[in-house]
């Protein structure tokens, strides 16, 4: 079992990076303030308890509450009251680090603003993840985050971002994935894709797809 011990805290936010995949990719520091902290908000309850369960970490008598794109005007005022009575609250995303592409950031923001402490306990991010995978370029990308849902405005963005000179990272959903890949061979032309994965894969068969659409002949998955 993964060795952490809890302490007091200082009271203020903590963004807590949460595993991609494996529970083990977690750090230790982490893992201290989930077992410390005296307030958790997740994005997903249910994955946070499961990652508590793994890790053998307590939840008590601590509040455990959800934090999402749909209850977050009416969530953080409990939260700003629970840092007004000094408590230590962890914050942490359904997968990967806090904030990036998260619902988070007005809560962070505002508890700034309000002169809280604010810190990060950093760990896994999966645009990172992804570009480490990728064989592309590292030393300059681009992070647009999710696309449009629409067509329309997907491709209006992409031609607005097609002229930026370096790797370009997106998030998509799974259900738009095919979608997307159209519209990047559309306006882009042929690129590589990076999905990571439990295989630490690079490429994927959405590559291949985008490739031969384009009229690149066989193959998928290696190339630049």
């Amino acid at each position: 079992m993964v060795n952490y011990h809890s302490e007091k805290l200082k009271s203020g936010l903590y963004l807590v990076a949460t595993p991609l995949g494996s529970a083990r990719d977690i750090t230790l520091r982490a893992l201290d303030v989930l077992s410390s902290c005296d307030a958790i908000v997740a994005e997903d309850t249910r994955s946070m308890r499961k990652l508590l369960n793994i890790h053998n970490i307590k939840i008590d008598d601590r509040p455990l509450i959800s934090y999402n794109d749909f209850n977050g005007d009416r969530v953080r005022p409990k939260i700003f009251e629970w840092l007004d009575k000094n408590l230590a609250v962890a914050y942490a995303s359904d997968a990967g680090m806090p904030l990036i592409a998260d619902p988070g950031y007005q809560l962070s923001k505002q508890a700034a603003d309000m002169g809280f402490y604010v810190t990060s306990v950093p760990g896994a991010s999966a645009c990172i993840t992804a570009l480490t995978l990728s064989g592309l370029p590292t030393d300059r990308f681009f992070f647009e985050g999710f696309l449009p849902a629409t067509k329309e405005k997907r491709r209006r963005k992409l031609k607005e971002i097609s002229s930026i000179d370096s790797t370009l990272i997106f998030y998509e959903s799974p259900k738009r994935l095919v979608k997307m890949f159209d519209d990047l061979v559309t306006i882009m032309g042929c690129l590589l894709y990076t999905s990571p994965s439990p295989r630490d894969q690079r490429g994927s068969r959405m590559a291949g797809w985008a490739w031969k659409k384009k009229g690149g002949g066989g193959g998928g998955g290696g190339g630049g």
